[in-house]
């Protein structure tokens, strides 16, 4: 057969062709990359020039700002360029806050007056107005870097009332649980997202796996729990960082009117105007519905009582339909939001037989785990590649007093399995410095007088005062290991009918100097209204002279106190960094052989003994 000249150009052009798409068609698609059970980050997804970024708002089922709308969540992704070129989908990791858009100013008077008599209204205080900021498209650029390199889509949106969501901030009211989950369904394709926050063009997440997981720190960390709790689907697993998990534990103690650590007279309804960033036109709405009605008629700051409207804004009332696992993690030292916080809700959700970990430091507020952890925690729950996390044999992972924060101590779980209660009991000579032994003694009977001007580190370094009781063990012979949550039972008369109750336990001698932690120093803390000795729910006021069994939990800790220490037991009345500050005077008596400490210590009365004797 004879072929002409152009008909073997012909071929030779199809043939060309055919090479050229087999090439393409061979060509592999960029995908996530896991080594040693994490996502690794691929050099395809590094270039933030070719991020796609764009907004959206995803319609909501209430309407909580009154206009007769349902309320519409502003909503931020930013993903790999890779899901629009190549068809990608990946899973997402989600944050919400209401703080994106800015808060309020620290004017004057923003604060309740702490200066009153227990169980006094404060005068009103000042109302700041938040001036909003940000641009669209972008809400945030936080948790960018590190996860969207590494095969993730994160997503932002802004809490109802703040920024360019609609609604009203209710803090840790239902629409503040509901928005986030809204969220989520529509990146599971089971709710509405528009282009506009009044328009009718609809968003879909086609980019998304339908696997999301949350993260963030403080109100940012409480946020994805309220998610959580729902049940919703899709939300596998979150990692809460020093989250508020009850309002009431955050503003109250165990009765008493108690502020956040750093920020004396906040309260409920200070925070609202804090965060209050959205719609000026809806705001006098809002805070007539919200603040001047649902805030004002239910905190009472009157008698710190715990009732409904506290009860409403407690997580661990809400965890039935918890399904996420849960990698959480705290600092031991956080005195603005608590380690309580963050104990309970990780107890309440490892009996729930949910998969759990938690991650404790030493320091203060915030202070997320090692990236590994939180890379295997989300590799396992949205990447879906099983790297064992949940099998792990410890669940708990510690950072010792000195150690690196991203070097913690594995441990098989918190509190440490090993920790066994044991009781210590007074005896006299508290006014300078009493002893703690295991030995119950005789009925005594010491007395001293409130002064809220006077610091708890005051008190704890006087030789001798009037104003605080303080009681030691002997000095420790070895290292003493403290995990779990300390109790103490405290039998008291008062010379008023209401008294604030404070107890710090404290490692002496107190250590001075710029190297010094306040690992070194606090070992943990407490405080409780004696009004409330038989209900949190209903206070009675003290019958002078009368006796009264007051119990309660210290903060929760993990510290090993250091050879030549002794543990102090220090008893006051109001804490000038914490509670409300009234007039000095007030007489509380203590009654020595029915007061007790119990501290949870690793290898128990044995351990204590041989560190003490």
């Amino acid at each position: 057969m004879i072929i002409s000249p152009k008909s073997i150009s012909i071929v030779l052009i199809a043939l060309s062709f055919s090479i050229v798409s087999c090439a393409q068609n061979t060509t592999e698609k960029t995908t996530p990359i896991f080594k040693d059970g994490e996502a690794q980050i691929v050099d395809a997804f590094v270039d933030t020039n070719k991020w796609i970024r764009h907004d959206l708002w995803v319609e909501t089922e209430f309407d909580t700002d009154g206009d007769g709308q349902p309320d519409r969540m502003h909503v931020a992704v930013t993903r790999p360029e890779q899901t629009e070129t190549e068809g990608l989908k990946l899973p997402v990791i989600y944050v919400t806050s209401p703080y994106f858009a800015g808060v309020a100013s620290d004017l004057p008077g923003v604060m309740w007056d702490v200066n009153i008599e227990l169980g006094e209204t404060g005068k009103e205080r000042v109302h700041p107005e938040v001036t909003r900021r940000g641009q669209r498209p972008i809400i945030s650029n936080s948790h960018l870097r590190k996860w969207v390199p590494r095969g993730y889509i994160v997503v932002h949106s802004s809490s109802p009332g703040t920024g360019l969501s609609d609604g009203a901030p209710t803090i840790g009211g239902e629409n503040e649980t509901l928005a986030p989950k809204t969220v989520i369904d529509w990146l599971c394709g089971r709710a509405k997202g528009y282009t506009e926050r009044e328009g009718n063009e609809e968003v879909k997440a086609y980019w998304s796996t339908g696997k999301v997981g949350m993260t963030g720190t403080s109100y940012n960390g409480t946020l994805p729990l309220a998610a959580a709790t729902t049940g919703v689907e899709g939300l596998e697993a979150i990692i809460p960082i020093a989250p508020n998990t009850s309002y009431y534990h955050y503003y109250r103690s165990n009765g008493l009117v108690r502020s956040p650590g750093g920020y004396l007279g906040e309260d409920i309804d200070v925070l609202y105007d804090f965060v209050h960033s959205g719609k000026e036109e809806n705001r006098p709405y809002n805070n007539k519905t919200v603040r001047d009605t649902e805030m004002k008629n239910g905190m009472d700051r009157e008698t710190g009582d715990y009732n409904e409207f506290w009860a409403g804004r407690d997580y661990l009332n809400q965890m039935d339909n918890m399904k996420a696992a849960l990698l959480m993690a705290h600092g031991f030292n956080d005195w603005n939001v608590m380690p309580e916080h963050s104990y309970r809700i990780y107890k309440a959700a490892k009996e729930k037989g949910l998969p759990t970990q938690i991650f404790y430091h030493q320091n203060g507020h915030g202070g997320p785990p090692p990236m590994t952890l939180m890379n295997r925690w989300f590799t396992k729950y949205l990447h879906g590649v099983d790297n064992g996390v949940e099998k792990e044999e410890n669940k708990s992972y510690i950072v010792r007093e000195h150690d690196d924060p991203q070097a913690p101590t594995a441990y098989k779980d918190y509190p440490n399995p090993d920790a066994s209660d044991v009781t210590l009991h007074l005896t006299p000579g508290g006014a300078s410095i009493g002893g703690l032994t295991l030995d119950k003694v005789a009925e005594a009977e010491e007395m001293f007088s409130d002064d809220a001007s006077i610091s708890g580190s005051e008190h704890a370094k006087a030789t001798t005062s009037k104003n605080r009781l303080l009681y030691v063990t002997p000095k420790l012979k070895e290292d003493l290991h403290i995990s779990g949550v300390p109790n103490v039972t405290i039998s008291l008369a008062s010379s008023k009918p209401a008294a604030n109750l404070s107890v710090w336990l404290v490692s002496l001698p107190w250590q001075e100097g710029e190297d010094i932690k306040i690992t070194d120093n606090i070992i943990t803390r407490g405080w409780a209204d004696p009004k409330n000795h038989k209900s949190l729910t209903k206070e009675e006021d003290l019958v002078v002279g009368e006796d009264y069994t007051v119990s309660f939990d210290l903060q929760p800790d993990d510290q090993i106190i250091k050879a030549g220490q002794q543990i102090g037991f220090l008893i006051f009345s109001s804490d000038k960094e914490f509670t409300l500050h009234p007039k000095p005077g007030t007489e509380l008596t203590i009654h020595l052989g029915d007061t007790s400490l119990t501290l949870p210590v690793v290898g128990g009365k044995d351990a204590f003994v041989k560190t003490t004797n």
